[in-house]
C-alpha cells in the first residue's frame, strides 16, 4: 500500500489530482520533519500549500519552504485546474 503522506513526486502529483484549487493554491498533507515535508514517515503530519504559479510550497504560516522549477506553471507545468477536462 502506498502511503500518500510520504513526500515524493508520485505522492505529490497524486494528492494534487484530488486536491481542491482555491485562492491560487492547493492544500496538501505530508509527514513533517523540522517543519518541512518528509520523505519518510514521522509522527507529525502537516498541511502545506502548493502555489503552481511560482512552483512553491508553503507551510501552515504561508512561509515559502521549497521551490520546484518542474512544478512551476511559468516553466510549462500544467496543474489539474489548467488541464482540459475529458
Amino acid at each position: 500500500m502506498n502511503d500518500l503522506l510520504i513526500f515524493n513526486d508520485e505522492n505529490f502529483l497524486t494528492q494534487l489530482d484530488s486536491a481542491e484549487y482555491v485562492g491560487g493554491r492547493y492544500k496538501l498533507r505530508f509527514y513533517a520533519e523540522n517543519g518541512r515535508p518528509s520523505s519518510a514517515p514521522t509522527e507529525d503530519v502537516e498541511t502545506y500549500y502548493f502555489y503552481p504559479s511560482g512552483g512553491t510550497i508553503r507551510d501552515k504560516e504561508y512561509n515559502i519552504i521549497e521551490y520546484f522549477p518542474k512544478y512551476d506553471t511559468y516553466r510549462g507545468f500544467k496543474p489539474p485546474h489548467m488541464q482540459e477536462k475529458k
